[in-house]
């Protein structure tokens, strides 16, 4: 064993060992995880198959976040700060082009798809530990805002749907992510088709 805890004969994760200070060990397994709940969902994210993909012992992942839902309450803070960020990014296009449209709905599925957080919300539901979107509220809060204020600089009054426009491509987001790939191979629509969709439906919403 390594003085940073990890063993050698892990497979390609062990052939990989090289000594970690613990913030990149704790960085590494929370990558790790993040790809394990998006391949394999929340089954996937234990201690065990962590450790195995980047080559240290149980131990060593033990203390660095003292069990599995350390582990797992470690991930969702990091996914979720991560949506934030996303979210940011769409408020700071809607205030600096008044075609955002696409942009918004761009960066919306993106973080739902590519970066997790429709598997991560899926989680989040069943495990009922909603209390970690908290921070997501604050951005979506912003977001609403932003939406408000392009509309308001445009000489236009303020319409009053503007949240439910922007949860209908939320919603439409996160169901993309789930279960959009079968769907729209049954249906025989491309995988741009729901963005599209909802990038035409956000102007006439708001």
């Amino acid at each position: 064993m390594s003085m940073d805890g990890e063993t050698p004969g892990l497979g390609q994760a062990g052939a990989r060992r090289r000594r970690r200070s613990p913030d990149e060990a704790r960085a590494e397994a929370l990558d790790c995880a993040r790809r394990l709940l998006i391949a394999h969902g929340p089954d996937g994210v234990t201690l065990q198959s962590v450790a195995r993909e980047i080559g240290v012992t149980h131990g060593n992942l033990i203390h660095h976040f003292g069990s599995a839902a350390h582990l797992q309450s470690a991930l969702m803070g990091a996914m979720v700060r991560d949506l934030t960020v996303a979210l940011e990014s769409a408020v700071a296009h809607v205030r600096s082009d008044e075609r955002a449209a696409r942009t918004v709905v761009d960066i919306v599925f993106d973080a739902f798809d590519k970066g997790g957080a429709g598997a991560l919300a899926a989680w989040i539901a069943l495990s009922n530990r909603y209390e970690h979107l908290e921070p997501v509220r604050e951005a979506v809060g912003e977001l609403v805002a932003a939406v408000d204020e392009q509309i308001l600089a445009g000489g236009d009054e303020s319409p009053r749907h503007i949240p439910s426009a922007l949860l209908l491509i939320t919603l439409c987001a996160f169901g993309d992510a789930l279960i959009g790939p079968p769907l729209r191979d049954m249906l025989g629509r491309d995988p741009e088709s729901v963005r599209r969709l909802a990038a035409r439906m956000l102007p006439s919403l708001m």
